[in-house]
Formats: C-alpha cells, sequence, structure tokens
C-alpha cells in the first residue's frame, strides 16, 4: 500500500490543502491518503481553535475527495503531538505500506527543526508542494539549494510535488471573516457555510 499522511492545524482546511491532497494523489498514486487534524501543537504560539470544530471542517473539505479518510488520532493523543509518533504508528498498523509524509514548501524549510526528523525520514519519503511563488525555489532539487543540503543532512528522501501556486494561508483567511470579509473561493464552500453557521474567527 502507498499511503499519504497528511497533517496540519486545518484551522480551518482550504482549498491549497485539498489540491495538495489531490496532487499526491495522482502524482504519487497513493492507494490512501490519512489526514490528521493536530491535536496540542506545541509549535503554535496562538491556541487553536476547538478540536471538534477542525475536525468537522477537515471532514467537510477531504470527505468528497476519493480514498482520502480523516484520521483523529493525534486529536486524541494526550501532550503534545509529534509527526513522529504518528508515523511510528501507522507503520505498525500497517506494516507493509510505504509511507509519504506531505507537506507545504513552508514546512518543508522548518524540517531541521522537527522532533526526530532523523527518524521521520526513515519512516516515510517526504514530499513537498510549491504553493506560493516565494518558496517555490524549494521545489528545485539541485546540488546548492536548501533541499539539496537537507537531504544530505539526514539522508532523507524529498520528493517535489507539482501544483499550481495556491498562496493561500489559514492565517489570511482567519483575518478576513474576522473583518467580515469574504472567503469565497479560498475555502469549500462547505467549510465556508460551517465557519459562518459557527461564528468561528469572529472577535470576541
Amino acid at each position: 500500500m502507498r499511503m499519504g499522511v497528511f497533517g496540519g492545524a486545518f484551522d480551518p482546511p482550504h482549498l491549497a490543502h485539498v489540491a495538495l491532497v489531490q496532487a499526491a494523489m495522482a502524482q504519487l498514486q497513493l492507494d490512501q491518503v490519512r489526514v490528521l487534524p493536530t491535536g496540542q501543537a506545541w509549535h503554535k504560539t496562538r491556541q487553536l481553535s476547538d478540536a471538534s470544530h477542525r475536525l468537522a471542517m477537515a471532514q467537510l473539505a477531504f470527505g468528497p475527495v476519493p480514498h482520502v479518510l480523516v484520521d483523529e488520532r493525534e486529536m486524541l493523543r494526550h501532550g503534545p503531538s509529534y509527526t513522529v509518533d504518528t508515523l511510528r504508528e501507522l507503520k505498525t498498523q500497517f506494516p507493509q505500506a510505504q509511507l509519504y509524509l506531505l507537506i507545504g514548501d513552508d514546512q518543508r524549510r522548518s524540517l531541521p527543526s522537527w522532533h526526530q526528523i532523523d527518524e521521520i525520514a526513515r519512516l516515510a519519503i517526504i514530499c513537498a508542494a510549491g504553493r506560493d511563488a516565494a518558496v517555490q525555489a524549494w521545489s528545485d532539487s539541485s546540488t546548492g539549494t536548501p533541499t539539496a543540503a537537507l537531504s544530505h543532512s539526514f539522508d532523507a528522501r524529498i520528493h517535489s510535488l507539482k501544483m499550481p501556486l495556491m498562496p493561500h494561508s489559514a492565517t489570511d483567511i482567519r483575518a478576513l471573516v474576522a473583518t467580515d470579509q469574504s472567503i469565497e473561493g479560498l475555502v469549500p464552500p462547505a467549510v465556508e457555510r460551517y465557519i459562518h453557521e459557527h461564528h468561528l474567527y469572529r472577535p470576541h
């Protein structure tokens, strides 16, 4: 089995998240993608929205995509949630699976600081997708680029996913909602309705 693993806060999930999963499914011939909303995000300085809301939005965003499963395990885990723990669990549960860790180019830049990055690289093939022109150069795997240096530093297998540049940002989306601006075309319609129905991202 070829299994994609895509984690994130998904606060909220947006169309670039969905496009990344679809690109990975097509380009890597994945049998399944597991979308894992973050539980206790040790690296986030802000308070995340309630887990129940982020889970519901992830199910609305990714539910229509064939062969994608929203996995709650990180939300059910006590204490800080680390990617390496999730990969270990999946490898134990599916010992014959080849795991593909799906990340955005913005996350690729911070990989050296990830908890037990050597073990992550051993457990999964890391696949990064270019979204924003400002970080497009990270998709260049030629010698001397950050990707090449990163690969050599911990023997990681880093592959690039081709997808349209979509500079969507959950931070920007939350700011638009907070100031009563439209987010149409930035998030799936069902997610947009959920945000408005539950009054998320509104100033207190």
